[in-house]
Parts: C-alpha cells; structure tokens; sequence
C-alpha cells in the first residue's frame, strides 16, 4: 500500500536553514498595506548578514514603505530532480538605505533588478520573524484520490 503524504512529512527549518535557501533564489514577493488594502510586489533580493535587501525606486511601493515599515517577504524554491519543495516566510520592518557608508556598501552587493528604470533606492528588511518549511510535493494523483473518495 502506498504512503499518503501528511503533515508530519512537513520539516519545520531553522533561521539559518532559511538564510541558506534565500541565498540560492534570487526572487521573491514583498508584502505592503497600503492603505487598508494589502499589495504584494515582486521584487529581485539579496541576503546580507541575516537581512534581505532589495532595490527600488520611486512610486508606491517606495511611498508605502516610509508611510508603513512593517512588510512581509516570501521566497519558495523546489529541486525539480528531487521533488522537495521550500517557502520561507519573514516578517520585519523595511529600513532605507541613508548614509553615505551604507549606500558605498550597497553596491558590494551585486544587487541587479530584472526591471529596467531608476531603482537607486536600497532597502533592508530586518527581520522580526522567520520561518520556513520544506516539504516533498504530492504527486498530483494523490489529490485525484482525495476527490474521487471525498
């Protein structure tokens, strides 16, 4: 008899098992509240020191970042040879790249948008939380099952 999959096949991962996977993707989906509505962006990131940094310029995400710090930010991958999946998750508070030495930083860290177009402002979200989960993906017929015995 096969194994169905449950939840208990899902891996729980520690924040640094999170850093290691951001590292290895390059795009990701910045969440804002503008206003009373959410919006959720997708951005080109980089990890530096255990923070996800971005680069954007002027319009609403940039105005709704200094109106509202508070963001979250997903980023998910899967080994195609494998079949294991990942998301990871991180809540945190968006700061502005300002001084002169952090902006001299911020071209050190090789950080090219896919968009073209004025993207001069770096931004860090640091993180208040992070998780992040790993998991096998279910083969499609295992949902076929679920429907045909529901």
């Amino acid at each position: 008899m096969e194994k169905e999959q449950t939840h208990t096949d899902v891996e729980a991962l520690e924040s640094n098992q999170c850093l290691e996977l951001l590292r290895a993707v390059s795009l990701g989906h910045l969440a804002v509240s503008h206003g009373d509505m959410p919006q959720i962006f997708p951005i080109n990131f980089t990890v530096d020191h255990g923070t996800v940094v971005f680069r954007t310029g002027p319009g609403t995400k940039l105005d709704t970042l200094r109106a509202q710090p508070h963001v979250g930010f997903q980023a998910d991958g899967v080994n195609p040879e494998t079949g294991v999946a990942w998301s990871v998750m991180v809540q945190g508070k968006a700061e502005l790249f300002g001084g002169i030495e952090e902006t001299l930083d911020s071209f050190n860290l090789m950080l090219f948008p896919w968009e073209s177009g004025p993207k001069d402002q770096f931004v860090r979200v640091i993180p208040s939380s992070m998780t992040g989960r790993r998991f096998k993906v279910a083969d499609p017929l295992t949902w076929w099952k679920h429907m045909r015995h529901g």
